[in-house]
């Protein structure tokens, strides 16, 4: 625990303007942002008598080691950078909502030739049009299927538009009247647009037109006594009025409004959000926080914007902002609002009338998520504290491992042999963190000499990283490893552990110089876990011995029988059956494999897919795409003469030359043949390009996508 005195700036040093400060760790991680109107102010409430301050800023600030300070010009530039590093350093101590489910949205393709009606979640587009959020993706496609009778937009996928327009026959909803069939030419690309305009608009609120005019046109075929078609018309409107009342009514017609409401308590907030457009609730969301900081009702509104409004522009900004109290001061948050907006938006509390009681709705609908939360999360605090504590018993830690790492080994009869490392931090996973390695040092299947690897792979990067920043050097100051490698920190001359980083790039590239952001293998764990038993841990062990870390405790969890395995012990740790650190022991151990799974099966599978381009030195992704993409296929490149390939854009005479030399020495891949009448089937050579079209190393795994290779 750190003296807040001992890094305290002279007050003189601090400037009395508006700015952004920082406070940071004894690792340098930044673990507080905020902004103020006077910097010298707001740091001095922080450096008084501990006794005074609320219990979780003397919390922050003895955690913290150093605090720093960025001048700006205004109020309003303070909201903005604030909100930017909190979504770049992710600050433990900053109030951050988070969502407890992904909401999805009613999206319209608009950057398409032929827009798209589909339910949509995640981050948003560009050149999409969205509504929402809604509750349920039920409730989207509800609206969808009565609203396909009056704008039959597309609302296929591109694989069943391009069979379509291939066969010549529209699919079932085409056949019935819920598309326009575009695929097939029935209407054309600017009339399907003007189609999805209109169900835009009607989407949007601006409903009253559409239904006048059919209700007009209604009347007109009446009157001509085309009944059918009247009839048609009929069931359109009552269509329309259906998926109208599936929103209620609450404001007047024209009301363009975010209703926010809050409910707290000592430890936590949730919000609420109620979407009104046209008069119309169009959707509801809801996030909660720890209160992990001493904060207004004000201040939680403030964050709430932040975060509701930091990635939108235009439109997705209403009007009117209605909230249960204003952040203070009020000025630079309604500033930031309307620059967002491009338009002027009112930031006030309701006073009395229907906008009083819908926000009363609100929020007491913010009280029920709270309650609803903490039911949940009560169990889970305690259960994930308990799992803890007896990890820590069974161990014989001194405290609680609150950052565990486990590494797992994963290959395919001794093919792309690669290693796993994932990381729970109060029992929770820290995806971020996940980490990748092939393993390179030798070859041929060895779960034991890969686990060593691994291991003194991941801590040489950390003490690199500690005698980087000066945490940590020996007595001469140029060795730090004690393997008389000298000044190279990685201790393998210059290269990294996996062949493919040098050990300065490494530290440049990897490892960032002092901007608080998570740095590659920068924070070392409390324990350490290998997916094995004796042998993995005893090679894990060893690697740490050779390092001189004697500061992190070690386990294995074996599968056969679950036993908890700790160096240098002949017998294992049996834990019970329903004991919750077992269990949490579990949970660790099979992200680990499957997070290595993964990745080995994706790396076997480009594997399979290499092709002969992928043998041409210098030649990147984008431009064997292009190449593929002007011949159509490995096949005609091959036979193309030297001028030809230097038409693609980006290729050189000298790359045209190396593509050449490549294919021609490539062979040819063997020709199909039918099995069963013996012809040879003269199909284009397909895409060999390595199978490399833009997929993650984890497809199929989205929220793991920041795992990183080393």
């Amino acid at each position: 625990m750190a003296d807040p005195s001992s890094y305290r700036p002279r007050p003189g040093d601090v400037p009395d303007s508006p700015g952004v400060y920082r406070f940071r760790d004894e690792h340098r991680r930044v673990i507080y942002v905020g902004k103020a109107k006077s910097l010298r102010q707001r740091l001095a409430n922080y450096f008084q008598d501990l006794a005074n301050l609320h219990p979780r800023t003397r919390t922050m600030v003895t955690t913290a080691a150093s605090v720093e300070w960025t001048v700006v010009s205004t109020e309003v530039e303070a909201l903005q950078l604030e909100y930017s590093w909190i979504k770049e350093y992710d600050p433990r101590f900053n109030v951050k909502y988070r969502d407890d489910k992904s909401y999805p949205y009613l999206a319209v393709t608009m950057n398409e030739q032929f827009p798209r009606v589909q339910v949509m979640r995640g981050h948003k587009k560009k050149g999409v049009r969205y509504f929402g959020p809604y509750a349920h993706a039920w409730a989207i496609r509800d609206t969808v299927d009565l609203l396909l009778r009056v704008f039959p937009v597309r609302t296929c996928s591109a694989g069943v538009f391009k069979n379509a327009a291939r066969t010549g026959r529209p699919c079932l909803l085409g056949y019935i009247d819920k598309c326009s069939a575009p695929c097939v030419g029935r209407i054309t690309a600017e009339d399907h647009r003007e189609l999805a305009e209109e169900f835009c608009d009607f989407m949007a609120g601006r409903t009253g037109t559409y239904l006048r005019r059919l209700e007009k046109q209604m009347m007109e075929a009446a009157e001509e006594m085309e009944y059918e078609r009247a009839a048609r018309l009929r069931d359109d409107i009552g269509a329309l009025k259906k998926a109208m009342e599936k929103n209620a009514v609450v404001l007047a017609d024209a009301t363009d409004a975010d209703l926010i409401a809050v409910a707290e308590d000592e430890l936590e907030a949730a919000v609420q959000i109620f979407h009104v457009r046209g008069g119309r609730v169009r959707g509801q969301r809801g996030w909660v926080t720890d209160k992990v900081e001493d904060v207004t009702t004000g201040a939680l509104v403030e964050h709430a914007l932040q975060q509701l409004y930091g990635e939108e522009s235009g439109d997705a900004v209403p009007k009117e902002v209605l909230v249960p109290a204003l952040p203070e001061p009020v000025e630079p948050v309604q500033e930031w609002l309307t620059g967002r907006r491009g338009a002027n938006v009112s930031l006030r509390i309701p006073q009395r009338g229907d906008k009083k009681a819908l926000m009363e709705t609100v929020r007491r609908n913010a009280q029920q998520s709270l309650a609803l939360h903490k039911t949940k999360r009560a169990s889970d605090l305690t259960t994930r504290s308990r799992a803890l504590e007896e990890i820590a018993e069974a161990l014989g830690l001194d405290s609680a491992p609150l950052r565990i790492e486990c590494y797992d080994i994963s290959h395919l009869q001794g093919d792309d042999v690669v290693a796993s490392m994932v990381v729970f931090e109060d029992g929770l996973q820290r995806k971020g963190e996940y980490r990748r390695f092939q393993i390179k040092g030798f070859a041929g299947q060895d779960d034991v000499r890969s686990m060593h690897e691994v291991i003194s792979r991941r801590f040489r990067r950390y003490l690199a990283e500690k005698e980087r920043t000066g945490e940590w050097a020996d007595a001469t100051g140029t060795d730090p490893l004690g393997d008389g490698t000298g000044t190279d920190p990685l201790g393998d001359g210059g290269t990294g552990a996996d062949g493919t980083l040098a050990g300065p790039e490494v530290i440049t590239d990897s490892l960032k110089d002092d901007d608080g952001r998570p740095r590659k293998f920068a924070y070392p764990p409390q324990l350490v876990v290998v997916d094995g038993g004796q042998p993995q841990v005893a090679a894990a062990q060893r690697a740490l011995d050779e390092l001189g870390i004697d500061d992190i405790a070690v386990c294995g969890l074996a599968k056969r029988l679950e036993e908890v395995w700790v160096p240098g012990e002949d017998d294992p740790v049996v834990l019970p059956r329903t004991s919750e650190g077992l269990y949490l022991l579990q949970r660790v151990r099979d992200e680990a494999h499957r997070f290595a799974i993964t990745y080995q099966r994706t790396k076997r599978a480009k594997r399979f897919r290499a092709g002969p381009l992928d043998d041409v030195p210098g030649l990147g992704e984008t431009r064997k795409q292009a190449l593929i993409k002007h011949f159509g296929s490995v096949k005609k490149l091959r036979s193309a003469t030297i001028e030809q390939i230097q038409e693609v854009p980006g290729i050189g005479r000298k790359t045209a030359e190396t593509i050449a030399v490549a294919l021609a020495q490539a062979a040819p891949a063997a020709p199909a043949v039918n099995t069963a009448t013996g012809e040879i089937i003269e199909d284009e050579e397909p895409d060999t390009t390595g199978g490399s079209s833009g997929e993650p190393v984890t497809a199929g795994v989205p929220d793991e996508r920041r795992g990183q290779e080393t």
